[in-house]
Order: structure tokens, then C-alpha cells, then sequence
């Protein structure tokens, strides 16, 4: 089913990530992680020396990068940066580039381009991609969890305090929902599949179950 688009959408700790490859995998589709432009753009922003909270310099910046992602992975040019963007610093300043209008608007299309090199289907994560995206996807899905949840998985996974993952995640989720440029909310027609007391395996086979459903 190469034309056929799934986007999952959801606040940070909601198991996106791992949600999607999963379901990427088992449907034979192909997986696009947007969250890891945004990085690599951040990325790409520090080693320049620009200030992220400058919008003019870090927009201009933006529009001239060469970025890709292939098979799980994130390129800036030739140069696999797909652990880099992980880092302490680009966590931090994320946020900040990812909110200007001019970044967002380059980064979509690079993103709609994608999809269509990939015979026109994929499983779609990120923030803004049933909203702003794919709007007219085929399959959209909002994961949601309680902030509690959400902090006791990160800090799980990143081996990091509760209170401060938690305390990052609340201002994550301020500065996403209200940004001027495509904030997180749940597309129309999506489903809204809390995670809070699932398995892993549970919010998989519910996806799978709605992609099923349009064979």
C-alpha cells in the first residue's frame, strides 16, 4: 500500500517514535521521523554559531540546508548527524528553531517531498503532521498520556530525574501549543488513542487494526 499515509501526531513521551517504526515495519510501509529535521536544522544552526533565538539569521540558515533522512537515519549533506541530534544542546534549543514560521515552511516541504520519493505512502510522526502536513492523510492518530506518564517513561529511557524531565516536558508542551506557526493540536478526524494505562503492544495493534480497516 505505497499510497497510503499515516500520520501520528502527539505530545512528547507519547511512544511516537517507537510507535511508528513499529507500525512502519509490520505494514511495510516506510517511517519518517519530522522531528529529526527539526534537530538536524538546530544542529546545523549552533555549529554555524547563530543565535537560535534570532529568527532572520536562523531562517536564511535553514533555507540554504541539504537534509535527508534515509532507513532511520538523518543526513546533513553527505555527513550522518543522526546521533548528534540527540545531544543536551540541540534538545535545549529545539524548540526555539522549530517555532519560526520560515523554518517550519522549508522543513514541510522537504518533508511532502519526502513522501512523494517514497512512491507516495508512509508512517508520518511528529507534532504537526495530520494539522499542518498531511491534512488530507489517509489515517491520522493523536497518542496522548497523563504529563505524569509521559515524564516516568522519559526519564526511564534517558536515565534522567522525574522532576526535571517532567518540568521539561510541561514547557515542551507550552511552547508547541502555542506557537504562532502550526501548533500541536489534534488534527481533524483524528483518533485519540490515550497510551496512559496501554502496552506498547496494545496502541500497535490498535493503529494496525485502523490501517487494516481500509483493505
Amino acid at each position: 500500500m505505497p499510497d497510503l499515509i499515516v500520520t501520528i501526531n502527539g505530545p512528547g513521551g507519547t511512544g511516537k517514535s517507537t510507535v511508528s517504526r513499529t507500525v512502519a515495519a509490520r505494514a511495510g510501509l516506510p517511517h519518517l521521523d519530522t522531528g529529526a529535521f527539526y534537530r538536524a536544522a538546530t544542529l546545523a544552526v549552533l555549529e554555524a554559531g547563530v543565535d537560535p533565538e534570532d529568527p532572520t539569521a536562523v531562517e536564511s540558515l535553514v533555507a540554504e540546508l541539504d537534509m535527508s533522512q534515509e532507513q532511520g537515519r538523518m543526513f546533513l549533506g553527505d555527513r550522518d548527524v543522526s546521533d548528534e541530534i540527540r545531544g543536551e544542546a540541540v534538545t535545549s534549543a529545539v524548540s526555539a528553531v522549530s517555532a519560526y514560521p520560515g523554518v517550519r515552511a522549508c522543513l514541510v516541504e522537504m518533508q511532502r517531498g519526502w513522501i512523494v520519493d517514497h512512491r507516495g505512502g508512509g508512517v508520518v510522526e511528529g507534532r504537526d503532521i495530520g494539522s499542518v502536513v498531511f491534512p488530507a492523510a489517509h489515517i491520522k492518530v493523536y497518542l496522548d498520556a497523563t504529563p505524569e506518564v509521559r515524564a516516568s517513561r522519559r526519564a526511564t529511557e534517558m536515565g534522567e530525574g522525574y522532576d526535571e524531565v517532567l518540568e521539561d516536558l510541561n514547557r515542551r508542551d507550552h511552547l508547541d501549543s502555542t506557537r504562532p506557526a502550526s501548533p500541536l493540536l489534534v488534527p481533524d478526524g483524528a483518533v485519540v488513542i490515550d497510551t496512559s494505562s496501554l502496552s506498547f503492544d496494545q496502541v500497535v495493534e490498535r493503529i494496525l487494526d485502523l490501517i487494516g480497516s481500509r483493505s
